[in-house]
């Protein structure tokens, strides 16, 4: 009756419990130091790595914030040379209007001198043939040979007179 208590230790357990302790102390004393380096070297991997992440994302805003300020940089300094470029523009028509009118004027000042040189002449021409006809036109009136300072004395006034026209109507 002994073999069947239960609670009674028979050699058996002794032997069970003897292989239970060595089995123990093997898996304290060579197993579990490396699992437990492995996961000590695997949790300083993994807070490295998220030291790591927080750093990359750290460096990445600081990165943002450095891109934003050349992007403004940049975009001031076209804003500035659009407008260096718009001042130069408008001072390059500027002085294109004035060259163009200095030079309306100098083409309407040699065409006005033209056309005073042209009507002086035309004055001068229609006076010597005016001469000419008031000579002829005296002598067949009179019917005699008119003295030639006579001649020269109308001929005078009549150019004086036509430049004194002339004149009046160059003025409006």
């Amino acid at each position: 009756m002994t073999g069947s208590i239960f609670l009674l230790p028979n050699g058996t357990f002794f032997v069970e419990l003897l292989v239970v302790a060595i089995i123990l102390f093997l898996v304290t004393k060579y197993i579990l130091p490396p699992l437990n380096k492995a996961m000590t070297d695997r949790q300083e991997k993994i807070r490295g790595s998220l030291e790591a992440a927080d750093q990359a994302r750290a460096d990445a805003a600081a990165a943002e914030d450095e891109r934003q300020k050349v992007l403004a940089a940049a975009r001031d300094q076209s804003r500035e040379i659009v407008a260096a470029a718009q001042a130069m523009a408008d001072q390059v028509k500027a002085e294109a209007a004035g060259r163009g009118q200095a030079e309306y004027d100098r083409i309407v000042a040699n065409a006005q001198s033209e056309v005073d040189a042209i009507r002086q002449r035309a004055i001068d021409e229609a006076s010597a043939r005016i001469g000419e006809i008031v000579f002829d036109l005296v002598a067949k009136v009179v019917g005699r040979e008119v003295d030639q300072t006579a001649h020269q004395d109308l001929v005078r006034e009549a150019i004086a007179a036509l430049n004194a026209e002339s004149q009046r109507e160059a003025k409006p």
